[in-house]
């Protein structure tokens, strides 16, 4: 049999995973067996037989009062009376055949297929009364082995059944001759025989149907290697994306690492530029040099408040600028240079640290930072503050 394939041209070869097992049965796809239900009903239909007579004298004593009419001539009682008598005794004969089947029935599926309740399944479909789906599912491949199992059945138990009777015809051909009792126990000892040998056969077929409703159930959710793929990447997460949240794990505590070794630096720096708390960057820039001041550490949160703890230790100046912080902490890297959009706010801030360390008087001076390096403590750009907030 040739492997099915998606809408994509691939042959679906793999078997069905957990998951599709899990989507299917919420969707109301359960492995199920006609024929095992019809094997196990008969099969209490047939313990039923032999029960029964051991109620017989009750049933017949309840069943001899429809047939009592004195209460009713002597007005003991009404119509009505007989008529609720009558329907309790129907509803005790039917709770005593329903029940047992019931109960065998919700077995039966547990044993096959488990049981599910799935909402998805009582949605309507528009499928399901589509005239051109009818006729596809009539003439399917599906169909045809319906029909095919169908006739094998009806020939098994003819066989059977056949194979029975030609055993005991000479003992049947005589019965019209024979007086009822021994008629009787010819049909008693015939019929249980009967039974049991159908019940052999139901039994044969009920094991090919569950079979072959496995083949066909599992075959309509085997999958292809791509789905296979597909389903790996949503559960366990694409490979490119986990390598990428890997990377960034890694780089994330290779920046935690620099910047807990950059703390030792703290007592060498100039200044360090706080927001006041949540950021802190700590610069350092010797007058007269060509170069332009280096970030010596920077951190926020936790880091932030190690850095100026440092600094107040080492007695190195701390300068307040929210932006300016947030900027040099967003744009720059531990042992680089700071941004070259940077300068001029840095140079104003430094000089200002600088008069304050001569004893100098200076007025705080307004920190101007260029709009596309005002940041958010989330490090979104924003536009339209004042600086220096």
């Amino acid at each position: 049999m040739m492997a099915e394939q998606s809408e994509d041209g691939q042959e679906k070869t793999e078997e069905p995973t957990a998951k599709k097992l899990e989507k299917a049965a919420e969707e109301g796809q359960v492995l199920s067996s006609k024929e095992m239900f019809v094997f196990t009903g008969v099969f209490v239909m047939f313990g039923l037989v032999y029960i029964l007579p051991y109620f017989s004298q009750m049933l017949i004593s309840y069943w001899s009062i429809f047939f009592d009419w004195s209460d009713i001539v002597n007005d003991k009682k009404s119509i009505l009376d007989i008529l609720y008598y009558a329907l309790n005794f129907f509803l005790m004969v039917v709770l005593f055949i329903s029940i047992p089947i019931f109960i065998i029935v919700l077995l039966t599926q547990i044993a096959v297929g488990g049981i599910n309740f799935a909402p998805k399944a009582l949605q309507f479909k528009g499928k399901k009364i589509n005239p051109i789906e009818g006729f596809k599912r009539m003439f399917s491949q599906k169909a045809l082995a319906e029909l095919v199992k169908a006739i094998l059945k009806v020939l098994l138990l003819f066989g059977l059944t056949a194979l029975i009777v030609y055993d005991r015809l000479d003992d049947m051909i005589q019965l019209t001759e024979r007086e009822l009792s021994q008629a009787v126990i010819v049909m008693g000892e015939s019929f249980p025989k009967l039974l049991f040998v159908l019940l052999i056969g139901l039994a044969i077929i009920a094991a090919i149907d569950y079979f072959w409703q496995r083949h066909i159930f599992i075959q309509g959710l085997r999958m292809t290697k791509q789905e296979i793929k597909d389903e790996f990447k949503q559960t366990e997460g694409s490979p490119e994306v986990k390598a990428k949240i890997r990377r960034k794990q890694m780089e994330a505590s290779a920046n935690s690492a620099k910047q807990a070794a950059a703390l030792e630096d703290i007592p060498n720096a100039t200044a360090v530029i706080t927001n006041p708390t949540h950021f802190a960057v700590a610069l350092k820039y010797e007058v007269g040099s060509k170069g332009a001041p280096i970030i010596l550490a920077m951190g926020k949160g936790s880091m932030a408040k190690a850095i100026i703890e440092r600094a107040e230790t080492a007695k190195v100046a701390l300068f307040r600028s929210p932006l300016l912080a947030r900027a040099l902490f967003f744009t720059g890297e531990i042992g680089q240079e700071i941004n070259d959009k940077l300068y001029t706010a840095v140079a104003v801030a430094l000089a200002y640290i600088f008069k304050l360390d001569r004893g100098e008087f200076a007025s705080e001076p307004e920190i101007t930072i260029p709009d596309d390096l005002q940041f958010t403590e989330e490090g979104n750009v924003i536009k339209g503050q004042e600086n220096g907030k």
